[in-house]
């Protein structure tokens, strides 16, 4: 046992310290965590100033956050880690649809509306109906799954961030399948947006060459007796960003075609069916 720090032996040393009495799960995520932390530093020589830099920028990640602003979160999808810790925790059979991760402006409780009505309630975008099938991995339908959905507005925002200039519940709703598994529903089609940019993280992707924007997108998380919960989303084809997401969330069995329809009631049209994995006995 080594008793002394040493560059040679920094990581172990400082695991050495830890007490016999430690949960198992903790003891492992931290001498994993301690082992790459330092071998990290050792790889690319850290410069003193250069983790001076770092206690700063984390400093400022910390008194960017409050009650409405998760600045840490944003450094967490930016780097890739929010995907891949989803991607770890939702393996699926292929033919399952793939989740996503849910994003910072999901509000618990949205009404609950009938089939076919429309969500968007502020009179702004381009209509678009969207429909689909919620399947199980059988190709059955499945009854009384309900569909949380929820997207941006016209302008890019979603109506939490404009309280006040939003109406309520401004394109969100919750739809429940009958017996034959459909759902339909009344929006807009969604439009890309930046995720905020005028802190820390935003100043890291600009030092960095990379945008702030997300891909257009319709959010929807799916629940039903006997599922595993889905949360994703499904992607406008034609978007731009598609390929360069900044928070890697595109998996391309999401990308939804976006039809021109040439009805007065609506402009577009997106159908997507969905494939839920039953939840696994224990």
């Amino acid at each position: 046992m080594i008793d002394f720090f040493t560059e040679s032996h920094s990581a172990q040393v400082v695991n050495s310290r830890m007490g016999p009495v430690v949960e198992p799960r903790l003891r492992m995520v931290m001498e994993s965590l301690i082992k790459h932390l330092h071998v990290f530093v050792k790889d690319i020589e850290l410069k003193q100033e250069e983790w001076d830099s770092a206690i700063e920028f984390l400093t400022q990640c910390g008194q960017m956050c409050s009650a409405n602003r998760q600045e840490f979160i944003l450094l967490s999808d930016i780097l890739g880690v929010s995907m891949l810790v989803d991607a770890i925790n939702h393996r699926r059979p292929p033919q399952a649809t793939e989740n996503t991760v849910l994003g910072p402006f999901h509000v618990d409780n949205a009404p609950i509306r009938e089939y076919g009505a429309a969500i968007s309630l502020d009179g702004k975008g381009e209509s678009c109906l969207f429909e689909g099938t919620v399947k199980d991995l059988f190709g059955q339908p499945i009854e009384g799954a309900t569909l949380d959905v929820w997207s941006d507005n016209a302008d890019g925002f979603y109506d939490v961030q404009q309280t006040g200039i939003q109406p309520t519940w401004n394109n969100r709703g919750r739809f429940v399948t009958a017996a034959d598994g459909k759902y339909r529903f009344q929006g807009i089609k969604p439009v890309s947006y930046p995720i905020p940019d005028d802190g820390p993280v935003g100043q890291l992707l600009a030092r960095l060459g990379r945008h702030p924007w997300r891909p257009a997108h319709m959010h929807f998380l799916l629940t039903a007796p006997g599922y595993e919960r889905i949360v994703t989303h499904t992607f406008v084809n034609d978007d731009p960003y598609l390929t360069s997401d900044t928070v890697f969330g595109v998996k391309e069995s999401l990308i939804q075609n976006f039809a021109p329809t040439p009805t007065e009631s609506t402009k577009w049209k997106a159908q997507f069916d969905f494939v839920m994995h039953q939840e696994a006995s224990e």
